[in-house]
């Protein structure tokens, strides 16, 4: 998890839910792993807990989610999903304004009691809907919420992300686009995909042949903004190198961007 967060943040699975307040009405950490860490929340006064969480998260870790869900029921806690893919700045930015419209819906039905944002770690879907919440709802400078959240939990919230989808929101919730055009060259393979961009790492967008350039060519419509992506040619991952990339801090991965401006 280090190496895909890009910093210096890491996360131990075996040391139990941690957590720290942000505000306070809001509470970031860990993922809940027994009925018990739900007591502790209830101690707290959490009311809503929301999970960001994906299946493929939880069976990762080999997590039950039942026995917390029903430990929430019986204890009077609200239990909301709103899972956001991990590691993708664009699922982020498309999942924050619908975390955090639930968030505001369901802790309004619950006055005096408190929110627990949870992904798996805490790390960075979590902290980030935490201060989306922070800049929409409370109002408070976007660059001074971070710098408090930062003082309480080292995390990565993707600020750029949140930056992103402040933006569709004030295009009346859309993403404005616009016309891109990303290639690489053949090389003599017989096909090639890219993966990122705007459908996440989980989908491929395919790329057609120009012969007279003998390159793949996408041509696509994309939300402004920063996107990540990479090259899937015959199968092997790659990047363009004539095309801008960026590497994780650390020395991590490296990848394609496109900065898609208005």
């Amino acid at each position: 998890m280090q190496k895909k967060m890009g910093t210096a943040l890491t996360y131990v699975h075996e040391d139990g839910m941690n957590y720290a307040w942000v505000t306070p009405q809001l509470i970031v950490g860990g993922c809940p792993q027994t009925a018990a860490d739900i007591d502790r929340l209830v101690a707290e006064g959490v009311g809503v807990v929301l999970c960001l969480q994906e299946d493929k998260d939880m069976k990762h870790f080999d997590l039950d989610i039942e026995p917390i869900q029903g430990r929430c029921s019986e204890v009077g806690i609200s239990h909301l999903r709103e899972p956001i893919s991990d590691f993708d700045p664009f699922d982020l930015r498309k999942g924050l304004a619908r975390a955090v419209r639930r968030l505001v819906k369901e802790m309004a039905s619950q006055p005096g009691k408190l929110a627990y944002i949870h992904c798996t770690a805490g790390l960075g879907r979590a902290p980030a809907v935490a201060l989306a919440y922070m800049f929409w709802i409370d109002g408070m400078c976007l660059d001074e919420a971070y710098k408090q959240l930062l003082a309480v939990r080292m995390c990565h919230p993707q600020i750029g992300a949140i930056r992103s989808a402040t933006w569709d929101l004030l295009q009346d919730g859309g993403c404005g686009k616009q016309p891109v055009r990303l290639s690489i060259p053949r090389g003599g393979a017989a096909a090639a995909e890219i993966a990122g961009l705007d459908v996440g790492w989980g989908e491929r967008l395919p790329m057609v042949l120009n012969a007279d350039s003998d390159e793949f060519v996408l041509e696509r419509e994309l939300p402004i903004g920063k996107l990540i992506y990479k090259f899937v040619v015959d199968g092997d991952w790659r990047v363009n190198p004539e095309l801008p990339t960026i590497t994780e801090t650390g020395g991590g991965n490296t990848n394609n961007v496109v900065v898609v401006e208005p």
